[in-house]
């Protein structure tokens, strides 16, 4: 049998929320499915009603289907929920020890914003699961955006709290080693605000109340437009110390974080695009939304053969996911799995489909999805390696008995 271990301690690190954070991803993934591949016309998203309106038809197809997506969401909802809780536990314990203490004096305090980027994705999940298993939940929406756009506010105040005593530590004192910036480790700053401006985004984009919407709309511009200036800015430093020393081999993994941050703020403007036009009046064009997905997707592309052909020279794969070295920044190589299946969706949805270059169900269609699933099929074996590599262990009867 397995179970979680518990009290690490000193060997904790805040980087094990991002094994949350990426079951997340994965119930998101499985939701795609739904959202656009299953009928859904009076609403923006798949729901409880749209599901139901399926399993009381006759295509039989489509309800396997629909039961095959369903149970992803369920599993890796309820996988987040686990691993969420069992990271809040040790992180409590985590800040009890000198190494968290140790941790506000380097370059690795950044690290404390996988906390908000995670709880950021545990409102996106609790959104799903609540439209799709809350019979007629979409008839008192308009409710729950205001609630969740204050989720949203408290997470971002808390994430703008730990950048900021952060980065204000650096600039008053210095002693930001440049040295060991040779990678794009300090882009998780970058990744939590953006999965908080695409979080308010959901509300400017689906709510019909132009307030509501208004909000949203001003707080995602916020978060995103200060992601954008600060990747742009954390960009520069990791590439120019990567190209001084070299990439850090443990840290590798970080060249792929680029791709998720596209991913949200692709998301984000799109939703931005489709408020604008629903509740301001401003026109948006199928077409437009093709260039800027394929843009995006293309630069994903880039950032994705790179970080392959340095991991794999590096040995990554070979250590740190299938042999015996072990880092909790290796979870970071579920987030770049999700992003690119997700804007992977988009592009061909939002893209091809929306602008009448793609037929849905057509060969072609059916070709460009084989790869996007054998993506997400590799992307959870990769979870489920690195969650039984470091984070379950092996317990005899006796020892449940016990």
């Amino acid at each position: 049998m397995f179970r979680l271990k518990t009290h690490i301690g000193e060997k904790y690190s805040p980087l094990y929320f991002l094994s949350a954070l990426g079951a997340g991803g994965l119930a998101v993934s499985f939701f795609m499915y739904l959202m656009f591949m299953t009928p859904h016309k009076a609403y923006p998203m798949a729901t409880w009603n749209s599901l139901a309106e399926i399993f009381s038809g006759n295509d039989l197809v489509l309800q396997v289907f629909s039961v095959v997506a369903i149970l992803g969401i369920v599993i890796f909802s309820i996988m987040h929920i686990h691993l969420l809780i069992w990271n809040i536990r040790e992180y409590r314990e985590y800040k009890k020890t000198d190494a968290f203490t140790n941790l506000f004096n380097s370059n690795a305090e950044v690290q404390l914003m996988a906390l908000p980027l995670t709880f950021a994705m545990s409102v996106n999940v609790g959104f799903i699961l609540g439209a799709l298993f809350i019979p007629n939940l979409w008839t008192v929406v308009e409710y729950l955006f205001p609630l969740a756009q204050v989720a949203f506010g408290i997470i971002g105040v808390y994430a703008i709290l730990i950048f900021t005593r952060y980065f204000s530590r650096i600039l008053i004192t210095g002693g930001f080693d440049c040295t060991r910036n040779n990678n794009l480790s300090q882009m998780l700053a970058i990744f939590a605000f953006s999965m908080v401006g695409v979080g308010f985004s959901a509300s400017a984009a689906m709510s019909h109340n132009t307030t509501t919407s208004g909000i949203g709309l001003v707080l995602s511009i916020l978060f995103i437009s200060t992601a954008i200036i600060l990747a742009l800015m954390k960009f520069v430093l990791g590439f120019r110390a990567m190209f001084e020393h070299g990439i850090d081999r443990e840290s590798s993994v970080s060249l792929w974080i680029m791709i998720p941050i596209i991913t949200l703020i692709g998301i984000s403007i799109f939703r931005l695009s489709m408020a604008m036009h629903h509740n301001f009046g401003a026109h948006l064009d199928p077409i437009s939304s093709l260039v800027v997905f394929a843009s995006l997707v293309s630069v994903q592309l880039l950032f994705g053969l790179l970080g392959y052909m340095v991991m794999k020279q590096l040995n990554y794969f070979k250590d740190y996911v299938k042999g015996s070295e072990s880092s909790a920044a290796s979870y970071a190589l579920i987030c770049p799995g999700v992003a690119s299946y997700v804007l992977g969706f988009f592009l061909i949805h939002q893209g091809f489909v929306a602008s009448g270059l793609l037929v849905p169900f057509s060969p072609i269609y059916v070709l460009l999805i084989i790869p996007l699933i054998y993506l997400q099929y590799k992307t959870i074996s990769t979870l489920f390696t690195l969650n039984d590599k470091m984070l379950f262990e092996r317990t005899t009867k006796t020892d449940v008995i016990a």
